[in-house]
């Protein structure tokens, strides 16, 4: 499936970025198939070549969430815009992350020496037998 998306190409601090027609499964840094624009984050300048992108889209191409938004707000297609991030979601507060004995025993453990720790090792050895 071929996909319509920024592919950076700044440097550190510097970032730009390249709008280029790639195929799905190739790597984000990897090659393209068609450079279809650039944006500039920094200046706000954006250049797309508006023929070749509607072109892509007739032939199946997708568009990555980020790049719809630009498309639309340059007008390129009429559609709304689309959330294109998803924020994290926040662990439950019903799943206890350890449980009281589990704890106890760390307790335990952080107040003890290190030759304390090495005897009691060789304590709970020795009971096990």
């Amino acid at each position: 499936m071929l996909k319509i998306r920024l592919q950076r190409i700044g440097r550190r601090n510097n970032p730009s970025y390249r709008v280029v027609l790639v195929e799905h499964t190739f790597r984000p840094q990897g090659k393209y198939i068609e450079d279809l624009g650039s944006y500039n984050p920094k200046s706000k300048q954006k250049n797309f070549n508006k023929e070749r992108i509607l072109y892509w889209i007739s032939k199946g191409a997708q568009v990555s969430p980020t790049m719809h938004n630009f498309l639309v707000d340059e007008k390129i297609i009429d559609k709304a815009k689309i959330k294109a991030w998803k924020p994290k979601k926040k662990p439950a507060a019903s799943q206890p992350l350890a449980d009281k004995q589990t704890l106890k025993v760390l307790a335990g453990n952080q107040n003890l020496t290190t030759n304390q720790k090495a005897s009691k090792i060789e304590i709970d050895s020795s009971t096990a037998d």
